[in-house]
C-alpha cells in the first residue's frame, strides 16, 4: 500500500478487539463511528492503470470523440460493441446469491468438460438510446459470427429505430473477433454491408484501453449482476436472466440467440489483400476504416 495512506483487512470485532488492547474499549457501533469519521471506508482495487500505454493512445481517442459528434449530430446511430466472456451450460456452479425455497445442488466441480453447451453473448450498446442488446452464439466467437450478430441487430432492431442511416459506426476493441488486424474480420465486414446497404465505420480503441468502451462500464457489470447465482441449465435460462439487465439510469435489454455453426480457424482468400476494398482513413488507418457497399456491377 501506499505510504502515508491509512488501511486496515481487519473486522470490525477485530478493530473492537485491538483498541481494547491499547485501553480504549469500545463497542463495534462505536468503531463504526470512528472509521466513518477518519473517512475509512470498504473499498476494493480497480483494475484502472493500463500497465503499457500506445504513443498513439491520446490522438485515437480524440478521433473516436469526433466521430461520436459528428454521428450523432447527422442523426446515425453510434454503437458500443463487444463480446462478453463466455459462458457454459449445464448444472454447474455460478457464483452469487438467489432469493428460493430450497438450496440448488450443483455439480462439485466446473470443470468446461462437464458443460452440455456453450455461450457467447455479442452485444451491441445502442448510446443514444441506453439499450443494449445481445446475441448469443452457441458454436464460436469467430469473425463470420460478429458479423451476423452486427446483421440480425441491424435488421431486429436498428433500422426500426434509425430508418434513415447513412452510416453505422461501431466502437469495439482491438482484438478478438473483430480485431483490427484480422483481414478474415475485414472480409466478413464487405459481405456484411453489401448484405445491409449501408456503410460502417470502425474505430478501434487502442491497445490496452478496452475498457475505456463504453459497453465494458455500462453495460457487463450490470449483465454480469442480473445473472449472479442463476444455474444456466438451459440457453433459455440464461436469455431470461440477461433480458432482465437494468439501471436506475433507466437502462433495458434484449436478447437473441444466434444459431449456427461458426467454426474456428476461417481465414481470408488468399488474394484478399490486393482485392480489398476497406477504405482506410489517412489518420491512424490501422484503427480507422470504413466499409462501403459494392455498386451494382462493380
Amino acid at each position: 500500500m501506499r505510504e502515508g495512506v491509512l488501511w486496515t483487512n481487519r473486522s470490525l470485532r477485530q478493530l473492537a478487539a485491538a483498541l481494547a488492547q491499547r485501553g480504549f474499549r469500545v463497542s463495534v457501533p462505536v468503531v463504526v463511528q470512528l472509521l466513518k469519521k477518519h473517512q475509512l471506508g470498504r473499498r476494493k482495487a480497480l483494475k484502472k492503470r493500463s500497465f503499457k500505454q500506445h504513443p498513439d493512445s491520446d490522438r485515437q481517442f480524440l478521433k473516436i470523440a469526433r466521430l461520436r459528434a459528428e454521428y450523432e449530430a447527422a442523426g446515425n446511430p453510434v454503437f458500443s460493441i463487444d463480446t462478453k466472456k463466455k459462458e457454459y451450460i449445464g448444472n454447474l456452479f455460478r457464483d452469487g446469491l438467489i432469493y428460493t425455497q430450497e438450496i440448488r445442488e450443483t455439480l462439485d466441480h466446473d470443470f468446461p468438460a462437464y458443460a452440455e453447451g456453450v455461450i457467447h453473448p455479442h452485444a451491441f450498446y445502442d448510446l443514444r438510446r441506453n439499450h443494449v442488446h445481445i446475441n448469443l452464439g452457441v458454436s464460436n466467437d469467430t469473425s463470420a459470427f460478429a458479423c451476423d450478430s452486427i446483421a440480425h441487430t441491424w435488421e431486429y432492431y436498428g433500422e426500426h429505430y434509425y430508418p434513415h442511416t447513412s452510416s453505422i459506426l461501431l466502437l469495439c476493441d482491438g482484438g478478438g473477433s473483430n480485431a483490427s488486424n484480422r483481414f478474415v474480420f475485414k472480409h466478413a465486414l464487405e459481405g456484411l454491408v453489401n448484405r445491409l446497404g449501408i456503410e460502417i465505420r470502425i474505430a478501434h480503441y487502442p491497445p490496452y484501453k478496452s475498457k475505456f468502451n463504453p459497453i465494458e462500464h455500462r453495460v457487463f457489470p450490470h449483465v454480469t449482476r442480473a445473472c449472479k447465482g442463476v444455474i444456466f441449465l438451459s440457453v433459455e435460462i440464461a436469455v431470461q436472466a440477461m433480458s432482465q439487465t437494468s439501471t436506475a439510469q433507466g437502462l433495458t435489454t434484449t436478447v437473441h440467440v444466434l444459431p449456427g455453426d461458426y467454426p474456428n480457424g476461417q481465414k481470408a482468400p488468399p488474394d484478399y489483400k490486393q482485392t480489398m476494398r476497406i477504405v482506410f482513413d489517412d489518420d491512424l488507418p490501422k484503427w480507422n476504416y470504413r466499409a462501403i457497399p459494392a455498386k451494382e456491377g462493380s
